[in-house]
């Protein structure tokens, strides 16, 4: 597969073991199968960058893939949860942190690639917002559909680094696509606004709803 990653840099060799923590899924070499994410994210401070791009074989890699069969946008939640330093002060929150954790963490640390959701700062919020109980399961996973984020393509282990091969970069010019990058969190923002002054059903399932009854990973309740 061909995969981008977005920098003020040429990165011509990813450092195993790089990024930050903090990140969504913790230390690793994050990428996107879009060239225009890479490209926006290349120049998220404000200066020009480059879209990297690279080859990436996946044979014999193990792949955590929290998008497919078998795993639910609470599983991204409950990693966001573990490696995410800022979220919301209150009481409900930090509760529900330890709850996703303690029930629904997959670790990422396992697999040589994770693929899922990216948390960008609009989506970010989203997250929030359904662990503070402000919105339903429903909305949050409607909300993550909004502006077109795609997924991230993460590469964790040694093994995932010497699978990828460097191809070349393509200048992403600032003016153009921190514009870009800011026009689609605008248009998340919007869309959400929107989607969350449309009134819940009685039986939709909050974060408290999902501690009171004690739900965990695989409850049929959360499909």
């Amino acid at each position: 597969m061909i995969v981008f990653h977005g920098s003020e840099h040429i990165v011509a060799h990813p450092a195993f073991h790089g990024g930050k923590r903090t990140n969504d899924y913790g230390y690793g070499f994050y990428t996107t199968e879009s060239l225009e994410l890479a490209k926006e994210w290349a120049c998220a401070r404000g200066s020009n960058g480059f879209a990297n791009r690279y080859e990436l074989s996946l044979e014999g890699l193990s792949l955590l893939q929290l998008n497919g069969e078998g795993y639910s946008i609470l599983n991204w939640l409950a990693i966001l949860a573990a490696y995410r330093s800022y979220w919301q002060s209150s009481s409900i929150a930090e509760q529900a942190k330890t709850y996703l954790q303690e029930h629904f963490f997959v670790d990422p640390e396992k697999y040589d690639v994770v693929i899922g959701y990216r948390a960008d700062d609009s989506y970010f919020s989203f997250a929030q917002d359904f662990v503070a109980n402000a919105i339903s399961l429903r909305q949050l996973s409607e909300a993550m559909h909004l502006g077109r984020l795609g997924e991230q393509i993460v590469l964790k282990s040694e093994r995932a680094h010497k699978a990828i091969r460097f191809l070349g970069a393509v200048l992403a010019e600032a003016p153009y696509w921190s514009e870009q990058k800011a026009a689609r969190d605008r248009e998340a923002r919007r869309a959400y606004r929107v989607a969350r002054q449309a009134a819940a059903g009685v039986d939709e399932i909050y974060m408290l709803d999902i501690m009171r009854e004690e739900m965990t990973h695989g409850d049929p309740r959360l499909r």
